[in-house]
């Protein structure tokens, strides 16, 4: 298995930790952003961390994996490819997402829904909504980073790649906003 070092260092090395000044998908601010983007340049990298992601998902029992757009798409689709299972992915349309495409999930389908990086969930809990009409059973949720500092323990079962506890905060009380240090938007919901 990957070892957390070895993950941080893989991100390192493609440039998608980066530092600074960040308003996170989820609207918090942070000093670090996990760009796992960059990841997805390097197929290799791509299939290494889709294999042992795959091999944490092995104990479970699924049919299917859901992954939201667009930032996991290659993700969920690696994870997907190694598990030999079907692979979903659901996309905003008029802001909200959905399956789409012709997508359908059968009454009790075991699903897996996969991220790239976790901190609020509020994506998994958006993806959650776009496939509740097909009545799936959602058996697991993976990711390479989860930032979620354990507070989603009890409502999800995460399994990740990368655990890590960055700092995070409310924008009212960011010392970054105070100290007037520019922010960026890079997350795939509002930015480049």
């Amino acid at each position: 298995m990957i070892e957390t070092t070895d993950v941080k260092q893989l991100l390192i090395e493609a440039d998608g930790l980066l530092h600074g000044h960040f308003c996170l998908t989820s609207g918090l601010h942070s000093d670090t952003y996990f760009q796992c983007a960059k990841l997805y340049q390097y197929p290799d990298l791509v299939e290494k961390i889709g294999k042992e992601l795959a091999k944490k998902l092995a104990d479970i029992e699924f049919d299917t994996i859901v992954a939201p757009a667009i930032g996991a798409v290659i993700f969920g689709y690696e994870v997907a490819k190694q598990a030999k299972k079907r692979n979903l992915f659901v996309e905003r349309k008029d802001g909200t997402m959905r399956l789409r495409r012709g997508y359908s999930l059968q009454k009790g389908e075991r699903v897996v829904i996969i991220e790239d990086v976790i901190t609020t969930a509020r994506t998994i809990f958006e993806t959650l909504d776009a496939i509740k009409e097909f009545e799936p059973v959602v058996v697991g949720i993976g990711c390479i980073v989860d930032r979620t500092q354990g507070k989603l323990d009890d409502a999800l079962k995460i399994n990740s790649l990368l655990k890590i506890d960055p700092v995070v905060y409310e924008p009212a009380d960011c010392p970054l906003c105070k100290d007037n240090i520019p922010i960026v938007k890079p997350g795939s919901r509002t930015g480049a």
